[in-house]
């Protein structure tokens, strides 16, 4: 399924991306990616970002070898994760790169997701504010408390109860994240117990629920002020499984 463009700006442009499409190349698979699709409708964003650098250390007779791999991403300001569904930003110029570059890192960008989780969350408004850092037992995980190793980063999330399930075995959740980890959302709901349905790193051997056979995370909606001083919001309509799965609490 291809990203549909909510909004074209000469110096960016707004999509939603389906699910079970990746951002960009991992440098392993040849399957197409985000970015891929974007060159081919706007070819000139094909030099505009930064390439990613990735060092990886194996042992060779002994040795130490240290390889590293460059790998394109143009126009990526941020990532969704390839299970992850909805609105995003693509720099089309390098200035809007370095416009959106220093919004995110200024945290000046109000995103907005909604998800389902399994369980009761009792609290209708609450904040989780708690460092993230990688797993000790799990180098695909990443974790906030202990069990983490290296460097720890500051992580918030704002959460807001929009509906439980009559049997409150699940609750629909919105989410903000007012940082931008690396599974923010995901860590911080699997901290409290609630960890999103279908979310086969966080919770991979609990019962899929909702019909959902995939992570149950949508990028709602996502405001700032743009490269020419509007303030601006865009949404993502649901995909199919969103869709349904709020039907089911309607």
């Amino acid at each position: 399924m291809d990203p549909q463009i909510i909004k074209e700006e000469k110096d960016y442009i707004v999509i939603n991306k389906p699910a079970g499409l990746i951002v960009h190349s991992d440098g392993r698979t040849q399957e197409k990616n985000l970015c891929d699709f974007m060159i081919g409708l706007y070819p000139e964003i094909k030099g505009v970002g930064e390439p990613l650098k990735i060092i990886t250390k194996t042992k060779e007779d002994g040795k130490e070898i240290i390889k590293e791999k460059t790998i394109n991403r143009p126009g990526i300001v941020h990532r969704l994760d390839r299970e992850t569904s909805g609105v995003m930003i693509i720099a089309r110029t390098e200035k809007g790169f370095d416009f959106f570059k220093e919004l995110f890192k200024n945290r000046k960008v109000e995103k907005k997701y909604h998800t389902f989780v399994y369980g009761n969350i009792r609290e209708d408004i609450f904040s989780i504010d708690e460092p993230i850092g990688r797993s000790k037992k799990n180098f695909k995980q990443w974790m906030s408390g202990e069990n983490t190793r290296g460097k720890l980063r500051s992580a918030k999330t704002d959460f807001k109860i929009l509906k439980r399930s009559e049997d409150k075995s699940v609750t629909f959740v919105e989410a903000l994240p007012k940082t931008g980890r690396t599974h923010q959302i995901r860590v911080h709901l699997k901290s409290i117990n609630a960890p999103i349905i279908s979310d086969n790193i966080y919770a991979p051997n609990r019962e899929q629920k909702l019909g959902f056979d995939r992570l149950a995370l949508h990028s709602y909606s996502i405001g700032f002020t743009d490269i020419y001083n509007n303030k601006v919001s865009f949404s993502a309509g649901y995909p199919e499984d969103f869709d349904k799965a709020v039907e089911r609490f309607s």
